[in-house]
């Protein structure tokens, strides 16, 4: 089965600046209890715009670094677990403010795996040659989904979002995805609908026994031990995985770029993979979680860098809610 080829990326930061002592004027926390727990010092929030708009912005710089016209894009696939809309899709929005007209569209949501989901999922339409540039695009608007009285997860997230144009190659690619439903429960963030439907009943007596507060009911919820303890072996099964798939050794990948969700996750997952924190990619101090951007974002900054060049092994590996996982390793 052939490749794919990154011809393009993109990425867009917002431009307020949240570090840890904005946090500390409103909690009880400060950057020296943030910093050791998480590698976080600061992370963007979007104040004053939707969503899609950063997805747009990402997508535009994109499309201009791939060196097409937004009508040679034959697919948008956007993943976001923070959408503006139940509908339209987010790819849709996308595709009207960038005027990629000519593209089909869908979004996808495996939370923090998103990127990676699309990619597998971009992959295969290139393929089968039923496209020939595919953009994919995550964009995540976290800070939307937090209970900024809760010290323990609000100060994790941030807002931003990473676009990737894809093309069909002869170049390897290799590819795993997992999930494990059964511990859901560990990270959620619950769809609270208002209706008004005159024939409901309780329907909230259904989740009361598992949302049982307002907190819980509302906003993004986990439980770190257990988020800890799935994430730091599923990232190091999944690379093993994929790796086996394309008969490498681990020594034989040049870049690593993880899910940013907490250093000491990235560390402990590549420490039992063996792999050297400088083949690590991380961005986690100054961007903190941004779910499923985390990635494409890091893939940008290190093109942009002149980091990458022809021949480099690049693996992505990442898990997130659902609770889902999963690993690429491509050869640029």
């Amino acid at each position: 089965m052939s490749g794919i080829e990154i011809i393009g990326t993109g990425s867009y930061v917002p431009e307020f600046v949240a570090d840890n002592d904005k946090f500390s004027k409103f909690l009880e926390t400060s950057d020296e209890w943030i910093f050791p727990r998480t590698g976080i010092k600061q992370r963007h929030i979007l104040t004053d715009k939707p969503n899609y708009y950063m997805g747009v912005e990402a997508a535009k710089k994109a499309v201009e670094n791939a060196g097409l016209s937004p009508l040679d894009i034959d697919l948008i696939i956007v993943s976001t677990c923070t959408p503006d809309f139940f509908y339209p899709a987010m790819s849709c929005l996308i595709q009207k403010n960038i005027g990629a007209e000519n593209a089909a569209c869908f979004d996808i949501n495996s939370a923090c795996t998103g990127f990676i989901t699309a990619v597998d999922i971009a992959h295969k339409y290139l393929a089968a040659g039923v496209y020939k540039n595919v953009l994919v695009v995550a964009t995540e608007k976290l800070s939307a989904q937090q209970d900024y009285t809760d010290r323990a997860n609000c100060i994790l997230f941030g807002d931003a979002a990473g676009a990737a144009v894809l093309r069909s190659s002869d170049k390897p690619f290799y590819s795993h995805l997992g999930a494990a439903g059964d511990e859901f429960e560990a990270l959620y963030c619950k769809i609270r609908y208002e209706s008004n439907c005159p024939f409901y009943g309780d329907q909230e007596s259904f989740y009361n026994n598992r949302f049982d507060t307002p907190e819980k009911q509302k906003y993004l919820w986990q439980y770190g031990k257990a988020v800890y303890k799935f994430a730091v072996n599923a990232m190091a099964d999944a690379v093993r995985n994929v790796a086996e798939q394309g008969g490498y050794s681990i020594d034989d990948l040049d870049i690593v770029i993880p899910h940013q969700a907490n250093l000491r996750i990235i560390g402990k997952a590549t420490e039992l993979l063996g792999i050297p924190s400088d083949k690590v990619y991380t961005n986690i101090e100054y961007m903190g979680n941004v779910s499923s951007a985390c990635i494409p974002i890091g893939l940008d900054e290190l093109r942009s860098a002149g980091r990458i060049s022809a021949g480099t092994k690049l693996c992505f590996v990442g898990f997130g809610a659902g609770l889902t996982y999963g690993a690429v390793i491509l050869e640029v």
